[in-house]
């Protein structure tokens, strides 16, 4: 009984503080929690009273032993069945658990339907990332404008959030490895079925995350990022990298591009925001990329409460090295028959355009998995206050290192009935690799030019 009341005077002192703009660092005693009724990085251990979302027990930690780094990861939870089906026709008895965009996919299309599996709390971050985050969380701040936080790095900063910017910045910072070298395929799908595959080679490295780092070493980068355009011919060579800050009142995002027809490096500062997105022939935009990111300067942020949702979760068939990609996708959306969907406790986060400020969504509400502070599923709404668009990720754990992120993200337009997607790697060999390590020179803008080619 306790712990069940000291979680409900944690919302309650959250809402309160939502509501008055206050923002408060964690007292001990909250920060105590951590580990013990929290998990370490701030979602709630126990499960919940129905027994259909079970205690969090420290998630996957180990690789199988036959696994070896670049393989597809073998599903730990293959031998687990298929609880029961939501479809069209029987979606009202589950309208609390789902999304708007999943409301919308089911309503639209009589062969859509979410596969419910048995949930398993599978995420887990490094030892060293849980006592960071119980090192910084008494003291790191947003900056006075929000745009930013201060005192932070290595952890999540904000483990038991005052207000949406905190929950929103902790998504933007949450663990996915030190370094990344990633080939995966994207492409828009008409409402037909038809598509035209691209490959894209990307390589990260999570500055902030990195083991001892500090403010001072971080220098205001939280993240380097590298984007080689691979395919189609008419894009290949194209590259971009961007710099992203954490302190974004003293600069905000860098970034460049480089162009194989002209064979030049120029400033790209385009790149945030509502700009249309690569490859996405319009239906995403900049910062919808690894569900959100970049600057949240354009909108006022809400925690509007935490719900159990049914959201895409251990996504290892989906991953799956057997299946060819013309098996997953179809028009409107994958093939239902290899998502896997669980029920999670998830943050919901509302975001509305401030004054003065705009964006082709004018909302949009976040959900963010209590595990790992990653986004997993995004409703958005245009200026007529109308569901436009839908976007959700498709997340597994990837033991080798380990850490929770997806195998693949998709971005719907609802009323369109299409789609765009990133992160297929089923038929890639070598696809995310983390143990490379890349240096701050690699993201440079002379890297920029030794790696373009005509």
């Amino acid at each position: 009984m306790r712990k069940t009341i000291g979680f409900v005077t944690v919302l309650l002192f959250t809402v309160m503080l939502c509501a008055s703009g206050v923002q408060a660092k964690i007292p001990a005693e909250e920060v105590a929690r951590l580990g013990s009724d929290l998990t370490p990085v701030g979602g709630e251990k126990a499960g919940n009273a129905a027994g259909t979302i079970p205690a969090w027990t420290g998630g996957i930690t180990q690789p199988p032993a036959s696994y070896k780094p670049g393989d597809h990861h073998p599903d730990p939870f293959a031998d687990d069945k298929v609880l029961f089906k939501i479809n069209k026709a029987n979606m009202a008895e589950y309208a609390d658990q789902l999304t708007e965009g999943h409301k919308a996919l089911l309503a639209a299309d009589e062969n859509y339907f979410l596969n419910v599996y048995p949930t398993h709390r599978s995420a887990s971050f490094p030892q060293r990332i849980y006592d960071a985050t119980k090192r910084i969380a008494p003291v790191a701040t947003l900056t006075e404008d929000g745009n930013g936080i201060l005192n932070a790095a290595e952890g999540i900063p904000f483990p038991i959030p005052a207000n949406g910017l905190e929950a929103i910045w902790n998504h933007l910072v949450h663990w996915r490895g030190d370094f990344l070298d990633r080939t995966f395929v994207y492409s828009p799908v008409t409402r037909g079925g038809a598509y035209n595959l691209g490959k894209e080679n990307t390589k990260v490295r999570w500055q902030y995350n990195l083991p001892g780092m500090t403010v001072d070493k971080m220098n205001n980068v939280m993240m380097y990022f590298k984007q080689h355009l691979l395919g189609p011919p008419r894009v290949a060579g194209r590259i971009l990298a961007v710099h992203d800050t954490l302190d974004q009142r003293k600069e905000s995002r860098r970034a460049w591009t480089y162009n194989p027809g002209q064979r030049r490096v120029r400033r790209a500062p385009q790149v945030d925001f509502d700009t249309p997105g690569t490859g996405s022939d319009g239906l995403r935009t900049m910062d919808d990329y690894e569900m959100y990111n970049g600057s949240p300067e354009r909108y006022e942020w809400k925690i509007v409460g935490k719900k159990e949702m049914y959201i895409a979760y251990n996504s290892y068939k989906l991953h799956s090295d057997q299946l060819k990609y013309k098996d997953i996708i179809q028009p409107m959306h994958y093939n239902p028959d290899f998502l896997r969907y669980e029920l999670h406790r998830v943050w919901v986060v509302e975001a509305n355009v401030k004054k003065g400020t705009r964006h082709i969504y004018k909302k949009r509400v976040f959900y963010l998995d209590e595990d790992t502070w990653a986004v997993v599923a995004a409703d958005k709404y245009d200026n007529r206050d109308q569901l436009w668009r839908f976007s959700e990720s498709f997340v597994l754990n990837y033991y080798e290192v380990p850490c929770s992120w997806s195998t693949s993200e998709v971005h719907y337009d609802l009323p369109a009935g299409r789609y765009v997607f990133y992160y297929l790697d089923n038929e890639e060999r070598n696809t995310y690799i983390f143990d490379k390590t890349f240096e701050v020179k690699d993201f440079s803008t002379s890297a920029l030019r030794r790696g373009g080619k005509r």
